[in-house]
């Protein structure tokens, strides 16, 4: 699994589509991030644009190989194995990203009433807990549930939306629990958001690999 994980993320690497999504990310916080702002509400944003960037990330990894590599490497390693290496490149990197952004929030925000490390607790469970529901949303809107680009695309800015105000989402949960926190100046730990959302993204990858053995 260590082979292949490297060889997706060398494929993201060197085809440089990651900047695109990277971009996006840095103009969303570039834009709904100021420096003086309450930290909590700042990272339930930063959170919360974590999603559509990571729902386009695995969506990447997932079409980045050539028909003719893909199928050598499903003979080599499996489809389902394959599959999964692609899914965990596309999601592991939002997540490293979201990270570095809830500790540059952290500081530049204003934690007035709420400390520096509860306050960083509770953003870095709801990174990870948006960057894997995106993932979910990623994974569900590609192959091989969906191969055609055009309902592809559309699935997949359809689902981000959803996901961030559907009830019921880790996504929408750890969001709310931030601004939440931000009016009332206490730091709550989206502890479930992110078990949830893991939980999620574990099931949805079983589901995709198994459907990926079997439809192509």
């Amino acid at each position: 699994m260590t082979a292949l994980l490297r060889y997706q993320s060398g494929l993201l690497l060197r085809s440089q589509r990651w900047l695109a999504p990277l971009l996006l990310y840095a103009a969303f916080i570039g834009v709904g991030v100021q420096a003086g702002e309450p930290v909590l509400g700042a990272l339930g944003f930063s959170a919360a644009a974590l999603l559509p960037v990571a729902a386009w990330s695995v969506r990447i990894c997932l079409t980045q190989e050539p028909p003719a590599a893909r199928s050598v490497v499903a003979a080599a390693a499996g489809r389902g194995r394959a599959h999964l290496a692609a899914l965990v490149t596309g999601a592991a990197w939002p997540v490293l990203v979201g990270t570095v952004a809830v500790l540059a929030v952290t500081a530049i925000g204003d934690r007035r009433g709420v400390g520096g490390l509860a306050a960083a607790s509770a953003g870095l469970l709801a990174a990870p807990a948006c960057a894997l529901t995106g993932a979910v949303v990623g994974a569900l809107s590609s192959r091989p549930f969906l191969k055609a680009p055009g309902w592809s695309l559309t699935a997949l800015v359809l689902g981000s939306l959803l996901a961030l105000v559907t009830t019921g989402s880790p996504a929408k949960y750890a969001m709310t629990a931030l601004v939440t926190g931000a009016r009332t100046a206490t730091a709550d730990p989206p502890w479930l958001a992110c078990g949830g959302a893991l939980l999620l993204a574990a099931a949805t990858a079983a589901l995709a690999c198994r459907a990926t053995a079997r439809l192509e």
